[in-house]
């Protein structure tokens, strides 16, 4: 795998799917403990590889981590954060759930929830 190079000030350049089924609940994961930012909930996604279109990004993390397909629906938000060691770009696109296993590899717990309990995930 052949991440997009960056300098130290410059942020690294993330995906995230904001994923409905077809009830209008939301997919989010839990990291597992032992991976960076352990215990967070999220929005799955993942590193942008060198010459991969961002929506093909999305579509190759979700694969990978959790044997998800989606259809990409549009870009929803783009936001940069300083974890003071490094920074990212976080684009953000909405998505419909196509399918999945749910083969949990950087996650140890899903849900489906209704949008309005997302803030109440610690």
């Amino acid at each position: 795998m052949k991440l997009i190079p960056y300098e130290s000030d410059s942020p690294i350049k993330v995906t995230c799917g904001v994923i409905f089924n077809e009830d209008g609940n939301v997919f989010i994961c839990r990291r597992k403990q032992e991976k960076s930012m352990g215990g967070y909930w999220e929005f799955p996604g993942g590193k942008v590889e060198e010459g991969e279109s961002l929506q093909e990004c999305l579509k190759r993390e979700l694969l990978e981590e959790l044997d998800m397909e989606v259809k990409v629906n549009q870009h929803l938000k783009t936001v940069l954060h300083d974890y003071d060691t490094f920074k990212i770009e976080l684009v953000a696109f909405t998505c419909y759930f196509q399918r999945s296993s749910y083969l949990m590899t950087d996650h140890d717990k899903y849900e489906w929830v209704d949008v309005s309990a997302i803030l109440e995930k610690n």
